[in-house]
């Protein structure tokens, strides 16, 4: 087997490699590290790479167009029959490569990926905050890519990855969904990984809701009911709609001077939002910055959603279901178990 790891270079790559190194069993074959900084970043890849590793490790040159196409240039360096693909901010356990031996040797003939077993550890002694409750979603999300290894020729059946989804988000449903409907099996090994929550800013919450253009996409590939086939959750686009006419119909009535129409529309704008703010509050710390953090994404989240979702449609609106072609291409638009979706990408969009 081989190793893929897309990476920006960030700290934890060198933790993940570390526990690579002392894992027990037999090494993989190759480690291929995509450097997906932009092509223009001339300097090394930031990484002190253990010597147990040293031979093994390759670099090749991603674009910097987002984690899907760093995987495909991966797997394409690798000419071994599996490829592991592991996130650059995962741990994986301390007998991990021997147990993702003995998880593909469990593999029947149409078995096309196992997917590992995720530990998100959460702080002891509080509630986890928003973002925390986001991460921890990935320990209960199934086939996501964060320690997910793929038969090579699977791959190669599908086309790999679709590039057209730029983020760590829904690429990874996408992928198990053609795999199904190419007659492959999905299943659940018991290798260990450890995923932690990583450090990030107080508008996550917000950047995230650039996931809605991806789920254009996955509904104009797998149709209307991929969430149902994916076991992914629907998210509260519905509402973020909803909210966001409420109070762009209440500023066009105040510009217009119809102080009733616009107090209505207000109402139920401010009603919505904090319906909203409450259901991201309750469950956290309630410390004053985790609820001012809230109270203000929650009247930012639904318009960005809303703008992510209108830009997905154009940006897709040529996009033909899938097929059964290489993925992302001009035609495109025995089975398994069922597969789910990011869970916690999806948990920021609905705000749970």
């Amino acid at each position: 087997m081989a190793v893929v790891v897309p990476t920006l270079g960030r700290p934890s790559l060198g933790r993940l490699l570390a526990a690579l190194a002392e894992s027990t069993g037999p090494r993989p074959a190759r480690i291929v590290l995509v450097d997906d900084r932009p092509p223009h970043d001339p300097t090394p890849l930031p990484v002190a790479v253990p010597a147990p590793l040293r031979d093994l490790v390759t670099v090749v040159p991603g674009r910097g167009a987002g984690p899907a196409a760093a995987r495909n240039a991966g797997w394409r360096a690798a000419p071994e029959p599996w490829i592991a693909f592991l996130d650059d901010d995962v741990v994986p356990g301390p007998a991990w490569c021997a147990a993702l031996l003995a998880d593909l040797a469990l593999a029947g003939d149409r078995t096309a990926g196992v997917q590992a077993r995720i530990t998100v550890p959460l702080p002891d002694g509080r509630r986890p905050t928003d973002w925390e409750r986001t991460t921890a979603g990935l320990a209960t999300a199934r086939w996501i890519t964060a320690d997910l290894v793929y038969r090579r020729a699977a791959l190669e059946s599908v086309g790999g990855f679709d590039e057209r989804f730029p983020r760590a988000f829904r690429e990874d449903a996408d992928l198990a969904l053609r795999m199904l409907d190419r007659g492959w099996r999905l299943t659940m090994g018991q290798r260990r990984t450890t995923h932690p929550v990583r450090p990030a800013g107080p508008w996550v919450s917000v950047r995230v809701q650039a996931g809605n253009a991806d789920d254009v996409l996955m509904n104009r590939l797998h149709g209307g009911d991929w969430w149902t086939r994916a076991g992914a959750p629907r998210g509260r686009l519905p509402r973020h709609l909803a909210v966001t006419a409420a109070g762009a119909a209440a500023l066009l009535a105040a510009a217009a001077r119809r102080p009733r129409t616009a107090a209505g529309c207000a109402a139920l704008w401010l009603a919505g939002t904090a319906e909203f703010a409450l259901t991201r509050i309750l469950p956290g710390p309630r410390t004053a910055d985790e609820i001012g953090r809230m109270v203000v994404t929650s009247v930012a989240i639904p318009p960005a959603a809303v703008r992510h979702w209108f830009a997905g449609l154009v940006a897709h609106r040529r996009a033909a279901p899938w097929t059964g072609g290489p993925a992302g291409d001009a035609t495109e638009g025995e089975g398994g178990e069922q597969v789910a979706g990011r869970a916690p990408f999806d948990s920021v969009i609905s705000g749970n």
